[in-house]
C-alpha cells in the first residue's frame, strides 16, 4: 500500500513509517497542512494517517479537500484529542477510523488493513476477483485455487490494478504509486513493462485470464 503520514511530531512520523515500511508499504511523510495539500494535489494514496492538530491548521481541512476534489483515499485520524465531538466530526467529514494517541503500532497496522479491506470490498481478509483470490493478511495469491508466488512489487501491482480495474493507468502513475514520489526524477519507465510482463505470465501460467491490456501511448488497463 501507499500511505501518507500527516503528523507534526517527527519522531512519531518516523516510527510509523519505519514500522509500516517493514511490510513493504510505501510511506510518505509531511508535518503540516500546506505540504499535505500540495502532495494530495499531485499524488494518490491508498490510505492517509491524519493528525488533526497541525501547526498551520486543522487536519479536518484535509478531509474537506478530499471531498471537494472527489478523491477516494481512506483516512484514519490519529489524534491526541479523545473527545467524542472530535471523533464524530472526523467521521462525519469522511474519515474511515479514529485512533487516539498513544497507540500501539500493531493496532494501527490492524486498523489500516481493516480499512483497506473494506475499501477493496474484501470479505474477512480475502479479496476475490474472478479466479484470483488474495489473502490480504498473509499476502498470498491463489489463481484457480493454485498458489502463485509473486514478488513484493508484483503483489502490490496486482492489488493496485484490481483496485483500479477498468481505468487507464499510465506507466508513470504505476511507478509513482509503487515506488513513491522519488520516481519523479525518472524519465524512463520501461521497467514497468517488465514487471507487468512477469506478473501476466505468472497469472496465465496458472490458467488465469490475461486482464492486462496495453494501450499505446497511454498505459495499461486491467479489464473487469
Amino acid at each position: 500500500m501507499k500511505l501518507l503520514i500527516i503528523e507534526d511530531e517527527k519522531g512519531l512520523r518516523d516510527n510509523i513509517s519505519s514500522y509500516l515500511n517493514g511490510d513493504g508499504n510505501i510511506c510518505e511523510q509531511c508535518g503540516n497542512l500546506t505540504t499535505a495539500i500540495d502532495k494530495l494535489a499531485v499524488y494518490d494514496y491508498d490510505c492517509i494517517l491524519l493528525d488533526i492538530g497541525l501547526p498551520d491548521g486543522e487536519g479536518f481541512e484535509v478531509l474537506n479537500y478530499l471531498k471537494a476534489k472527489m478523491k477516494n483515499e481512506s483516512v484514519i485520524i490519529i489524534s491526541a484529542k479523545n473527545s467524542l465531538d472530535d471523533k464524530v466530526k472526523g467521521l462525519e467529514f469522511g474519515a474511515d477510523d479514529y485512533l487516539t494517541k498513544p497507540f500501539h503500532l500493531a493496532e494501527l497496522k490492524a486498523r489500516i488493513v481493516a480499512v483497506f479491506r473494506r475499501k477493496m470490498g474484501a470479505t474477512n481478509s480475502k479479496l476475490i476477483f474472478n479466479e484470483i483470490e488474495i489473502d490480504l493478511q498473509a499476502k498470498t495469491v491463489l489463481v484457480n485455487h493454485s498458489p502463485v508466488i509473486l514478488t513484493r512489487k508484483e503483489y502490490e501491482m496486482l492489488l493496485y490494478f484490481i483496485a483500479n480495474k477498468g481505468k487507464v493507468i499510465s506507466r508513470s502513475a504505476i511507478a509513482e504509486h509503487l515506488w513513491g514520489d522519488e520516481m519523479d526524477m525518472h524519465n524512463n519507465f520501461d521497467f514497468i513493462y517488465t514487471h507487468i510482463k512477469n506478473l501476466r505470465k505468472k497469472l496465465t501460467d496458472a490458467k488465469g485470464v490475461d486482464y492486462f491490456k496495453s494501450l499505446y501511448g497511454m498505459g495499461y488497463r486491467f479489464e473487469a
